[in-house]
């Protein structure tokens, strides 16, 4: 098992993010899943939809005093009182699109029939490509959008090393070390300001069965950016996540912003906010504003919201536009207690635009 990959599969199933597992059939997928249970001492139900029934995923109707209710297969029940759990969609491939379709609600919101599965409970899949899985079929969009996809490399090397002294177990820090709010905010204020950027690329028509653009991947590459820099992860094992998320098109456009980006740190800026120089190019203006509010409505408290609105003030001067979409955003989240401070009543407009004041 590759060590970029092993780590990218830890953080996306400690973000909580569904991820896909793909390579040739006999290559140790499976048993890296097993020893990641094993290493976090978490029950782990296999369940493979070839041998399935949609029903098996929607649930089996049931007549039940009066009423139709869908009810859950074994292994969901098992599931629900289980805590924290991997549930394991193995040779997804030979699922056929009744199945997949089925399963759209089980990874993405986790929902086996009329139960819901515990937020404790991580999905992990993997699969063969079809040209080499039995009677393989191709992955439709809308599952592959719920997905992470990881390719999974075989290493001659690797697996002697393996056979001679043991597979290594996939890390577990990302378990140990999960993502401050602040580093939540910051990556979600990262991703608003790419696709500010770049809007065209919220959505492409995908080609494939893997990743592809959209609302809801660009929200995993939130989480999985969040969750990659409270572990300290390599900038490969975030370019592994963030390219199974979106693509490789559009993780290498939004990683390579990122990397001439250089964001000061949004709780350094909001400690020292007389100190703050607002970057003059537009992007890097705009994710600073939008990670400083972020993190600000995220504390809820009213020291924070008020260095946030003196970082605002200093923004209006230079860029206006940005500072009045910011302020708008913190005007709606005003803690218990916080009061506008009276040296922004200079900013009349701004604070007019977010609603603050009033003719």
């Amino acid at each position: 098992m590759s060590s970029v990959v092993g780590e990218a599969l830890s953080v996306a199933v400690a973000a909580g993010v569904p991820v896909l597992l793909w390579g040739s059939p006999g290559t140790g997928k499976t048993s890296a899943v097993v020893a990641l249970a094993e290493s976090l001492n978490w029950p782990l139900e296999v369940v493979i939809g070839s041998i399935r029934e949609p029903s098996d995923f929607a649930g089996l109707p049931v007549i039940s005093e009066g009423t139709v209710r869908l009810a859950p297969p074994a292994w969901a029940q098992r599931l629900v009182t289980a805590g924290h759990s991997l549930l394991f969609l193995d040779e997804l491939t030979t699922a056929p699109p009744a199945v997949q379709a089925a399963m759209l609600r089980v990874v993405l919101e986790r929902v086996v029939g009329d139960v819901r599965l515990p937020d404790k409970v991580h999905v992990v899949a993997a699969a063969n490509p079809p040209e080499e899985a039995a009677d393989g079929w191709e992955l439709a969009p809308p599952l592959a959008n719920r997905l992470v996809h990881l390719d999974w490399p075989v290493d001659g090397r690797q697996i002697a090393r393996g056979l001679a002294t043991g597979f290594p177990a996939p890390p577990l820090s990302a378990f140990e070390r999960p993502p401050t709010y602040e580093q939540t905010a910051a990556a979600r204020a990262t991703v608003a300001a790419f696709l500010e950027v770049r809007p065209e690329l919220v959505l492409q028509t995908p080609k494939g069965g893997q990743g592809w653009p959209s609302p809801r991947s660009w929200e995993s590459v939130a989480r999985l950016t969040a969750a990659c820099t409270a572990v300290g992860g390599s900038p490969d094992v975030l370019a592994v996540l963030v390219t199974g998320a979106v693509g490789e098109g559009a993780a290498l456009e939004f990683l390579s912003w990122v990397e001439h980006l250089d964001l000061p740190d949004p709780v350094a800026v909001l400690r020292d906010p007389d100190g703050f120089e607002l970057p003059r190019r537009g992007d890097r203006a705009f994710a600073v504003l939008t990670s400083v509010v972020a993190v600000a409505v995220a504390a809820g408290d009213a020291e924070v919201w008020d260095a946030a609105w003196k970082v605002i003030a200093k923004a209006a001067r230079t860029a206006p536009d940005v500072a009045t979409l910011a302020a708008r955003t913190l005007a709606r989240r005003r803690p218990a207690g916080a009061r506008i401070p009276t040296a922004l009543l200079e900013l009349t407009p701004i604070l007019r635009a977010a609603g603050l004041l009033h003719d």
